[in-house]
């Protein structure tokens, strides 16, 4: 393809674009709004899922130790622990930790163990993170049955719940990403076919004189192109104006809920937004031209 080609189609796709201002800015906008929507919905997803993960990670199963049983014992369930399969990670947490703990956690109200004088009401245990947060049941089944172990808790309900709303999240973000997204696409298509018909007259005449199909394509696939840049653009920007002030907003006040606002998670969702944009705005450009072409 020759440069001057390329310089005629630029040029033509930019004289589109001045010629019909006012509904390249209807394009650009609908491009904009959708993909914001999306992209919300893509920062609410991923940032579910960080949430979920990290709830997740921080499952575990408390191994509580009979308390007439000697150290070595102790030590033999903590191996046993350490070489199960499916077990990522145990710490031991000696009763006077417990108790100091407990202690630190009361504040002043930690008088309350004055009355038990000597006595340490607190077990030797182990704490153990599985592999896979859907084994916490089984493992803490299986751990009860273990010689010297006197009890097991893992919140027993609460992880069941926790995994379905997993679960329910995954598949309730992942629907609404599908929707919207399909949603962009019908609107943007629909956008650009409004101006390939106020052109449909002049398709028609170079469809007359010679001209080929891709000939006629390019300069509308660059139209659309620019479209969906100059959108995402403009979602990128109000994307990150709403995300910023959010994120300082949480992290400030809601400081046990892990949002992303690191610069390489923001460039993906941005990448995406923009990636997107383009992509649509260039797909709906060709679906919308078919119709015109067949001359």
């Amino acid at each position: 393809m020759r440069m001057r080609t390329v310089g005629y189609f630029f040029r033509e796709s930019f004289r589109s674009l001045w010629k019909n201002g006012w509904m390249s800015i209807a394009s650009i906008s609908t491009v904009a709004i959708s993909l914001l929507i999306l992209g919300i919905s893509l920062l609410l997803v991923m940032n579910s899922n960080n949430l979920v993960t990290t709830m997740e990670s921080e499952l575990e199963v408390l191994v509580a130790m009979r308390t007439d049983i000697d150290a070595k014992q102790i030590q033999a369930v903590g191996d046993k622990l350490r070489s199960h399969s499916k077990v990522n990670e145990v710490t031991f947490v000696s009763k006077n930790e417990a108790m100091a703990t407990m202690k630190k956690q009361l504040g002043d109200r930690s008088d309350m163990f004055k009355a038990l004088g000597d006595a340490n009401p607190f077990p030797d245990m182990y704490r153990v993170k599985a592999k896979d947060p859907n084994d916490v049941s089984s493992l803490a089944e299986e751990f009860n049955k273990y010689p010297g172990v006197e009890k097991v808790r893992y919140g027993q309900g609460f992880v069941e719940k926790l995994l379905s709303l997993t679960e329910w999240i995954r598949m309730v973000g992942l629907s609404i990403m599908f929707l919207i997204g399909a949603a962009s696409v019908f609107l943007i298509s629909t956008t650009i076919r409004l101006t390939v018909f106020a052109r449909r007259k002049e398709i028609n005449i170079m469809k007359f004189v010679g001209a080929t199909n891709w000939f006629i394509r390019w300069p509308f696939l660059l139209e659309g192109t620019f479209l969906g840049l100059f959108g995402s653009l403009i979602a990128v920007g109000l994307l990150y104006g709403i995300y910023a002030p959010v994120t300082t907003y949480v992290e400030s006040s809601l400081p046990f809920v892990p949002l992303r606002s690191d610069a390489s998670f923001l460039m993906t969702i941005f990448e995406i937004v923009m990636g997107t944009g383009i992509l649509i705005g260039a797909m709906g450009s060709v679906i919308s031209l078919r119709k015109f072409l067949k001359v």
